[in-house]
């Protein structure tokens, strides 16, 4: 079998390219395509639509809520680390996240939502795919839960001409849960800094 030949201009292409390697290790890789289009699955979960109109002894009552949830893909993963906790009850989850996207990071869920007693755990296996974030929740008493996210950017008007107010945060897919008599399947946590992610969404 003969000597494969390479010509100057390819070996000096392959060169730069192995020094780049071995000089960034940490560059996170491109969002992929099955990220990609389950982040955006999951924000349309965050996103609710809310209209009606009653009248009730001549007076006339309107109700409106719009809600929308867009994906926000970082430019740098590590502006996804911080403090967030959820709007309405007391879970909060704390991320580090990496250049390359793997995330390290605690928080708690409430064991209680009466007595505010939390749960505290630790992140296993944590990764951000793009906007996607999946990790493993492991509580003291070595149970271990499964959960998957996206950062996202929700927006919220309360009238037709209303401009909305912003806010970011990670949506979380949950296990069904009850909370004062309403069944729970996913939470916002919004960042707790109230600061966004340098990155845009897919209306940008």
């Amino acid at each position: 079998m003969g000597t494969l030949k390479v010509d100057p201009v390819t070996r000096k292409i392959l060169t730069m390219i192995a020094i780049l390697a071995a000089v960034h290790p940490s560059i996170a890789p491109a969002q992929t395509p099955s990220a990609s289009t389950r982040a955006r699955e999951i924000a349309r979960l965050f996103s609710k639509s809310k209209h009606s109109v009653k009248e009730k002894r001549g007076v006339r009552i309107e109700k409106y809520k719009n809600v929308t949830a867009e994906p926000v893909v970082a430019s740098n993963p590590e502006t996804y680390s911080g403090t967030y906790r959820s709007v309405d009850w007391d879970f909060v989850i704390r991320l580090q996240v990496a250049g390359n996207g793997s995330v390290e990071g605690a928080g708690a869920d409430p064991l209680d939502f009466d007595s505010h007693i939390a749960r505290p755990f630790t992140l296993e296996s944590g990764k951000v795919d793009g906007a996607r974030f999946t990790a493993t929740k492991v509580f003291r008493d070595g149970k271990r839960e499964r959960i998957e996210g996206v950062f996202i950017e929700r927006t919220s008007h309360d009238s037709p001409n209303d401009p909305g107010t912003k806010a970011f945060g990670l949506g979380v897919l949950t296990k069904a849960m009850q909370i004062d008599g309403n069944t729970i399947d996913r939470l916002f946590y919004e960042r707790a800094t109230g600061q966004v992610a340098a990155g845009n969404t897919g209306n940008r």
